[in-house]
């Protein structure tokens, strides 16, 4: 059996969309980035694919189930995906949250846990806005929230990011800084799918079960659980390229 796990950061009303303009990040943490606009969708398009999914009875699964399929061998249900979505930015309250609830849907999103925002700020639509972790807590009925480390979710170029220059020593602490916050302790995604051997390896020795990267390709039995596929979904996909990857 194989499942898909896809991918989503943000969300937009066509009209606040400019495919030309990638998206400044507003976090926390003191660090200034652009969300390229491949790593958007418009809600019209999340609509669509949502209601794909419910049309055809998938079944979204929880990390939980995830977990067993690899580590216990059991079975996963029929027609199973998992929703995944990285940085928790406004649009994860304000667009997926509410259509995920309204289809009983269940969906992880990994936490960067230094970029969430000690208030809840106006939605701002021209700026990828970090949630509060109050927003985060209330959406827990949809939402399971797992690692994406605490201060490492930088990169000092395409192809290297902060993590992969870390000591072990110093990312196993930040993993341990995240992990007071999420609740999937034993679960991580690579920050901008990018990541090391070694990575891999202090991984499994800090007993962690899950891990994602950014390469495109479905998961069975044979994928490694800390080297796990996600197809990010982009603006410019075709719907019936959407629907190859999900089945």
């Amino acid at each position: 059996m194989t499942f898909s796990t896809i991918l989503y950061h943000e969300i937009r009303e066509t009209d606040d969309f400019d495919p030309e303009f990638p998206s400044p990040i507003d976090v926390h943490q003191a660090y200034d980035d652009r969300l390229p606009t491949a790593l958007f969708v418009t809600h019209a398009q999340f609509n669509e694919q949502m209601q794909y999914l419910h049309d055809n009875n998938f079944h979204t699964l929880t990390l939980d189930e995830v977990k067993a399929y690899y580590y216990e061998e059991y079975p996963l249900p029929e027609n199973s995906i998992l929703l995944t979505f990285d940085d928790c930015f406004q649009s994860l309250k304000k667009y997926a949250y509410p259509l995920l609830k309204e289809y009983g849907f269940h969906a992880t999103a990994f936490v960067v846990t230094s970029w969430l925002h000690e208030h809840v700020k106006p939605f701002d639509p021209t700026q990828s806005v970090c949630l509060a972790q109050s927003e985060l807590n209330e959406m827990k009925d949809v939402f399971e929230y797992a690692n994406h480390t605490d201060r490492f979710h930088q990169r000092s170029d395409e192809n290297t990011s902060m993590m992969m220059g870390a000591t072990d020593e110093a990312l196993a602490s930040d993993l341990a800084t995240c992990n007071n916050f999420v609740e999937a302790t034993d679960v991580f995604a690579y920050p901008f799918g990018l990541f090391s051997d070694r990575n891999v390896d202090l991984l499994a020795k800090q007993h962690f079960r899950l891990a994602f990267t950014c390469e495109q390709a479905k998961n069975d039995l044979q994928t490694h659980p800390l080297r796990l596929n996600r197809y990010v979904i982009p603006h410019f996909l075709p719907f019936a390229q959407f629907k190859l990857i999900v089945n």
